[in-house]
C-alpha cells in the first residue's frame, strides 16, 4: 500500500509530540511525507500538486493536533480547495474512490476528558465526524484514528512509545501486514498498532 502523510502543524517548533511523530513517519521507508505548512505558509495551495499526490497513493494520513475540536486552519483550506466538485465528489468526481484515510492526531486532554462524563463530553472520534463525512462523500474509506492523548502530561518515554506505535502502524499498512479493513475491529488505530507482532516482541511478549 502506498502511504501518504499529509502533515498540518502551524507551530511545530512548540510541539514535543508532533515533532517526534513527524520524525517517525519520515523514517518509514516508502512513506511519502508532506509538511503542508512548510509547503504553503501563505495558504496558497497548489491544487494540481496536491491532487497528483493523492492519486499516487492508496492511504492518506492526516496528521495534526486537535485545535478547538477540529484541525488547524490550513487543513480546512486544503479540504475546501483540493477536494473539488467533479474531481473528488459529484457525478463525475470519482478520483479518490476506494482509497483509505485516517487521522493521526494529538489532544491536550486525556481519554477521560473525551468521554460522555468528561470535560469535553464526547470521544475524539465524534469531533472528527465532519472530516469523516467529507471523505466518505468522496468515496474514501474512513479508518479509526491514531490519537496521542493527554499530551501535556506525557514524558519523553511516553512520546517515544507513541512514535514507535505510529511508525509500526504505517509500516504494517505499507507492507499489507495489516488489513486496513480490519482496523474497524479495534477501538482505535493505537490498539491495532499495539496488537502487531513487532510491538509484542518489543514489549517482551509472545
Amino acid at each position: 500500500m502506498r502511504v501518504l502523510v499529509q502533515f498540518f502543524h502551524p507551530a511545530l517548533e512548540k510541539s514535543r509530540v508532533h515533532r517526534r511523530l513527524a520524525d517517525a513517519a519520515r523514517g518509514v521507508d516508502g512513506v511519502t511525507f508532506r509538511d503542508q505548512y512548510e509547503l504553503y505558509p501563505d495558504f496558497d495551495i497548489d491544487v494540481d500538486a496536491e491532487q497528483a499526490a493523492l492519486l499516487a497513493h492508496d492511504l492518506i494520513v492526516f496528521e495534526h493536533p486537535l485545535y478547538w475540536y477540529s484541525g488547524p486552519a490550513l487543513l480546512k483550506q486544503w479540504l475546501d480547495l483540493v477536494l473539488e466538485h467533479g474531481w473528488a465528489y459529484g457525478r463525475e468526481g470519482t478520483a479518490l474512490r476506494g482509497k483509505y484515510a485516517l487521522h493521526a492526531l494529538s489532544s491536550g486532554g486525556g481519554k477521560d476528558a473525551y468521554s460522555p462524563t468528561g470535560l469535553n463530553r464526547r470521544p475524539v472520534s465524534e469531533y472528527l465526524m465532519p472530516f469523516q463525512q467529507t471523505l466518505q462523500l468522496c468515496g474514501v474509506r474512513w479508518l479509526p484514528p491514531f490519537c496521542v492523548s493527554g499530551t501535556h502530561r506525557l514524558n519523553d518515554a511516553d512520546i517515544e512509545r507513541a512514535a514507535g506505535d505510529y511508525a509500526r502502524l504505517l509500516g504494517a499498512l505499507r507492507d499489507d501486514a495489516l488489513d486496513p479493513n480490519a482496523l474497524g475491529d479495534f477501538e482505535d488505530a493505537n490498539e491495532a498498532a499495539r496488537a502487531l507482532p513487532e510491538h509484542r516482541r518489543a514489549q517482551g511478549g509472545a
